[in-house]
């Protein structure tokens, strides 16, 4: 009870940052820029961009640059993301979601996007993962959209930090989506006990996931760690893996390139997502891959 207690009151405190009055409704103001380079775009084969779709203000895009290699031979996968404290803005993520996107994704990202330097506000909600994936899906059969017939929405990821975890689970049983990436997160063991705007799920919730499922803690510092491991154990019915390093419930998603936990990732994503059967090797085997790497400690159920 003390570790949820904790869980609560961290996120509680982080959703409380003062909220920039530009994100205030929802849209990026015209003044300022719609898209823009995190980083250096990424290590993947594809530098990314980070953009405001005008079909979409209320979420922000992270996306190859140029879309030309991509068709009907190479499409995007869509990865649909939830950010920390229900924040409305995936700031604290862009680097992590930029690079994950260099590897050929389309990554739809809950709230506005952050200019550079300043913080989203505002509070979000699981539905706008749903209206992701429903405007990804229209973009593609829009004869209009740079997006026609480049996404494959065949290939559909929720994914999701903290309180992005708990909507991702939320979101999970949609029969669209193919797989699930949960990051510091779990369903609390008491219900309800989670500070206002959390998805209020209770624990028999995971009998309605239904894809292979793939949860990436900060080991036992993270706040979180006690309800994903709960969830892993609970969970027997399709494949799941957890991994967890020692970082704590933050992560390492600011780090360049966002640190280890994009490499995890991406990784998933490439397997799940395209088929990559040399991504796939850090889940595969006994042990898996990943575990050769002394700073992860991973488990697995129902994985080859």
């Amino acid at each position: 009870m003390k570790k949820i207690y904790s869980f609560v009151m961290l996120m509680a405190f982080a959703a409380l940052s003062v909220p920039n009055p530009a994100f205030a409704q929802g849209a990026a103001p015209a003044s300022l820029p719609t898209s823009r380079v995190v980083e250096d775009g990424g290590t993947g084969s594809y530098s990314a961009i980070m953009l405001t779709e005008s079909s979409l203000p209320t979420h922000t895009v992270f996306r190859p640059k140029h879309l030309s290699a991509f068709g009907d031979k190479n499409k995007l996968p869509i990865i649909v993301w939830g950010n920390g404290a229900c924040a409305n803005s995936p700031w604290e993520h862009i680097n992590f979601l930029s690079e994950v996107a260099s590897h050929g994704f389309l990554v739809v990202a809950i709230g506005p996007m952050p200019q550079e330097g300043q913080r989203g506000g505002g509070k979000s909600t699981s539905s706008q993962m749903i209206d992701a994936i429903n405007w990804a899906i229209a973009q593609n059969s829009d004869k209009n959209s740079p997006y026609y017939n480049k996404i494959d929405i065949t290939k559909i990821a929720v994914s999701g930090m903290s309180c992005g975890g708990l909507q991702t689970l939320e979101t999970a049983p949609d029969p669209r989506v193919t797989t699930a990436v949960i990051c510091n997160s779990g369903i609390l063991g008491d219900a309800g006990s989670g500070m206002s705007g959390m998805p209020n799920l209770k624990k028999d919730h995971l009998l309605k996931l239904h894809t292979p499922t793939l949860y990436i803690l900060g080991g036992e510092t993270d706040i979180a760690y006690n309800n994903g491991m709960d969830d892993f154990k609970r969970i027997n019915h399709l494949p799941v893996f957890v991994a967890n390093m020692n970082v704590g419930h933050g992560g390492t998603y600011s780090k360049p390139h966002g640190g280890e936990f994009a490499k995890v990732a991406t990784a998933w994503y490439l397997w799940q997502l395209k088929g990559d059967e040399e991504a796939a090797k850090m889940f595969k085997g006994n042990p898996a891959g990943l575990s050769k790497f002394p700073e992860w400690k991973v488990e697995k159920k129902m994985l080859p």
